[in-house]
């Protein structure tokens, strides 16, 4: 299991010797604009339903997250975060020969080596800002049976345009293509169109809540198939994957469409405004390469001379947590991942990573 996920918060507030409050956790691609509102205070009201074991299956959340995605109920399942149908995806569907294209979320190749598979990578780089190239993508797929897509990616922001990423699938209909849109909500509205809809027989779609409502650590996820992958995957379903209080953050989110959909526009439109100002203000103070995103968060990568955890250690010491992508396959030491917050600590943050990044002569930050 990798141990280099962002937001841990807590082990840096140790080291610190401070509260966790007081870190500005911006390697966390959480919604900038928090938990959406109404959804604790309706939580804190639920917690009586721990007495109890939850719905085994989250049957009545499945209902409730069908009406919020618009697709049949059956063709939905729950667990325990988007994380556990990585995990089982290999299995489900007796994969062999797995394609990650990357550089991208680690536990995709975790979760092959954990059955016993060593995947294969098809990997963007900077000189095309991390740009998939379909036909390179096209010709790699002869042979591969599963092949992992992130739409968009993690951690470059890079965006398959739907059209163009539903002709693959089509084009090869005995790959399996898993496409995890744990980030898609954050992404313009004329460009977030989601494979949900597409019905074909070898696309499975992961959903996350934890992203765009604020809600991480209640570990709420969903597989999106047809019906005959939706049966592969039940057959290594754990009973009460999705907990009481998970349940009922999903049906509070089924109860209220039209307020989750002013949400979800309110952040596409704050992150619109931010991205070009954290980008502007950045390349007017430093030599950072920020590569283009449609997300919460900017991969950049530093000037000659800078590794990522010297730079994450100074920032650390401003109480700034960011994400070193030096254990991202396919990414070197100089690459970082910033998420963004509210606009105050998006101006700090960049301050204080333009003053961190000023190129040391002969040395390395950190040495």
């Amino acid at each position: 299991m990798i141990q280099g996920h962002g937001g841990n918060i807590y082990a840096l507030a140790r080291h610190l010797g401070c509260r966790p409050d007081e870190i500005m956790d911006m390697s966390s691609n959480i919604n900038p604009l928090g938990t959406m509102p109404g959804l604790l205070s309706y939580l804190q009201g639920q917690v009586g339903r721990v007495g109890a074991l939850p719905e085994v299956d989250g049957s009545t959340a499945i209902g409730y997250m069908a009406g919020l995605l618009d697709v049949d109920a059956d063709r939905i399942l729950a667990g325990n975060g988007t994380t556990q149908f990585i995990y089982t995806a290999c299995v489900a569907l007796e994969s062999e020969n797995v394609l990650i294209v990357g550089p991208t979320y680690a536990d995709y190749a975790d979760a092959c080596r954990m059955h016993g598979i060593e995947p294969s990578y098809f990997l963007t780089d900077a000189d095309t800002q991390f740009k998939v190239q379909l036909d390179s993508l096209d010709q790699a797929l002869h042979g591969i049976d599963t092949v992992f897509i992130c739409n968009p990616n993690n951690p470059t922001g890079m965006l398959i345009a739907h059209g163009t990423l539903e002709q693959l699938c089509q084009a090869h209909p005995n790959v399996h293509f898993i496409i995890d849109e744990s980030y898609l909500s954050f992404v313009p509205s004329d460009q977030s169109q989601s494979m949900t809809a597409c019905g074909l027989d070898n696309v499975s779609v992961l959903w996350s809540l934890s992203k765009i409502f604020g809600i991480p650590g209640l570990r709420a996820g969903f597989l999106i198939a047809t019906q005959a992958t939706i049966a592969r995957f039940q057959r290594f379903m754990q009973p009460w994957s999705l907990n009481s209080i998970a349940q009922a953050a999903t049906e509070y989110l089924g109860r209220h469409p039209m307020a989750v959909a002013e949400f979800i526009e309110r952040t596409r439109s704050f992150l619109e405004s931010q991205r070009q100002q954290f980008r502007d203000t950045l390349l007017s103070r430093s030599q950072l390469s920020i590569y283009p995103s449609l997300t919460s968060y900017f991969l950049m990568q530093l000037p000659d001379g800078l590794d990522a955890a010297g730079v994450c250690d100074l920032m650390a010491q401003k109480h700034v947590l960011i994400r070193n992508c030096g254990n991202f396959y396919g990414l070197s030491n100089q690459f970082v991942r910033m998420a963004l917050k509210d606009s105050n600590v998006n101006l700090m943050a960049a301050k204080f990573l333009s003053e961190a990044t000023q190129p040391v002569a002969g040395a390395m930050v950190g040495e």
